[in-house]
């Protein structure tokens, strides 16, 4: 069976979000104009049919004063006189017909004369002759149907003696009514015409506010957008130039210890979040990165970068992650870097070891190549035997052999007093941040010493948890620090090694040495150098 074809639509769906608007805008601008213009002729339709009844009303009532009329009613007519006076107010108001009738319904007066002297023809003359009432009636005459003002006539004593009738014809009404509804026929065309290009304008303009996008893609750019967000671990807080919350994610609620889902979107940021400043952020417009915010007894990072769009600020842009979670991870790495440092030193050194074995063996200098292979391993060894008893905690002993075999690389002596000790070390107290400690005064005790005039001396560490407190002793045979600089080498930034240097090891140190509830003093060494002690309560404070 052949495929069969199927007919075309005449009419398709616009795919487009400008043409949806455009026939959207376009059908709802036409059954406006149409509805008002249905209301509107509705409207003058009523207004001359009203005033067309109340200008016979108004004839019929004057006409029903004239003497003439109340005379001829009495006394009869004739003459012929009302017959005249009627058919000159007729053509005067250009009425169809002007009838003056007894209190029986006789007329005397028609414009067509053979009607005169006959019963007036649509029975709706009762209330006039019975009750005395004036009123605008549609009804079929001789004439046909038509819109008549019937109002009676009395006499002197007020007796009523007869009635006048001034009627209009009812499709001569409609023809008047037709002309005057076709009067705003073409303003109603302009105002079609101005909606129409309103409706194009619209489309447009809607189409560049969301940057040319579709509805589908606005959808699936939403649902990325919440996606992503949710995937970020780092919270997230956008809010508006106001400081109106506009978007948060889930590990916003986590970290600040918000209930999750509560209703915080529209509300101002700073009723939210009122530890973080960033009032200056929305005031100046800059941008801010790395702030430490204590939010709900936690330690929070804070980046803050403002929303530009065509050089206005539209709003704030804030990620913040627990300081800890960012300590661990800088822990991490500089662990990682410790170790890869202590395995480039170990390759280095052996390597020269091997070099000097080799040559030794090749001179046939037996004795000495057994005695260097002794001392080598003896030391190292008895070092990893004294740290195992000593300081059985695997990450800080690493540190210190990684330091050692730093200093055998500089050719530094590196002196680990006997009777260091640090076994007892609190379960609250991190070690990783002990470990921290101790590196960076290593690091710099090394860094003095190598950068010193007597690159070769000695580098001491004593560690000692006999008592309440925990004790670490680093000192150095370097320059030692200027007595006008100890109070600012604990800031970040501030070194002593000169310019373009990093300034943050001593700073970290101290931050450690704040969590952990310890202090650090520095004094002149015997070595000539530097004298640094740390103190470290076993207590938590608190």
């Amino acid at each position: 069976m052949g495929n069969r074809i199927q007919p075309q639509r005449l009419f398709q769906k616009p795919r487009t979000l400008q043409n949806q608007l455009l026939v959207l805008v376009s059908v709802v601008v036409l059954v406006q104009i149409f509805v008002s213009g249905a209301i509107f002729t509705s409207l003058i339709g009523d207004v001359l049919i009203q005033q067309i009844g109340k200008r016979a009303l108004d004839t019929a009532t004057t006409l029903a004063l004239d003497p003439v009329v109340r005379r001829a009613l009495v006394e009869g007519d004739s003459s012929g006189e009302v017959q005249r006076l009627a058919e000159s107010v007729r053509r005067g108001v250009g009425a169809e017909y002007v009838v003056v009738g007894d209190r029986f319904g006789m007329r005397l007066s028609h414009p067509d004369p053979s009607k005169i002297g006959q019963e007036f023809v649509g029975g709706d003359i009762g209330p006039a002759l019975e009750e005395g009432k004036s009123y605008v009636s549609h009804a079929v005459g001789t004439l046909g149907p038509s819109l008549r003002g019937i109002v009676p006539v009395r006499d002197d004593a007020g007796a009523i003696i007869g009635f006048i009738a001034v009627g209009y014809l009812t499709h001569n009404v409609e023809k008047v009514i037709h002309v005057h509804q076709q009067k705003p026929l073409v303003f109603v065309l302009a105002m079609i015409v101005i909606g129409l290009l309103s409706a194009v304008f619209i489309a447009r303009f809607v189409k560049r506010a969301i940057l040319g996008l579709e509805p589908a893609e606005i959808t699936s750019l939403y649902r990325e957008r919440s996606a992503i967000l949710e995937a970020i671990r780092e919270g997230v807080v956008a809010t508006n130039e106001k400081g109106v919350i506009r978007l948060v994610n889930k590990a916003a609620y986590r970290y600040t210890g918000l209930e999750p889902g509560s209703p915080i979107i529209g509300r101002q940021i700073q009723e939210v979040l009122p530890e973080v400043g960033i009032d200056d952020v929305i005031a100046t417009g800059r941008e801010e990165y790395d702030r430490d915010y204590r939010i709900d007894n936690k330690e929070i990072i804070f980046n803050m970068v403002p929303i530009s769009h065509q050089g206005e600020m539209r709003g704030i842009v804030a990620s913040f992650r627990l300081k800890d979670e960012l300590d661990c991870l800088a822990r991490e790495l500089a662990q990682t870097r410790d170790y890869t440092e202590m395995l480039r030193v170990q390759a280095h050194e052996y390597s020269n070891k091997l070099h000097t074995l080799a040559g030794l063996i090749q001179i046939e200098a037996y004795q000495e190549a057994l005695d260097l292979i002794l001392k080598e391993s003896t030391g190292y060894q008895d070092l990893i035997q004294f740290l195992a008893e000593a300081v059985p905690h695997p990450v800080i002993s690493g540190v210190i052999i990684g330091k050692y075999n730093r200093a055998r690389e500089l050719k530094i002596e590196f002196i680990l007093e006997p009777d260091s000790q640090l076994k007892d070390i609190p379960d609250w107290v991190s070690q990783e941040k002990i470990v921290s400690i101790l590196g960076n005064l290593l690091d710099n005790a090394l860094e003095a010493i190598r950068d010193s005039e007597h690159p070769t001396g000695p580098v001491r560490l004593w560690m000692t948890d006999v008592g309440r407190e925990l004790i670490l002793e680093v000192e150095d045979a370097g320059p030692g620090v200027d007595a006008d600089k100890v109070g600012l080498i604990f800031e970040k930034g501030v070194s002593t090694k000169g310019e373009g240097k990093r300034g943050v090891g001593l700073f970290l140190v101290k931050r450690y040495l704040e969590d952990l509830g310890g202090q650090i003093t520095v004094s002149r060494s015997e070595l000539g150098g530097a004298f640094f002690t740390v103190i470290i309560p076993k207590t938590k404070a608190g």
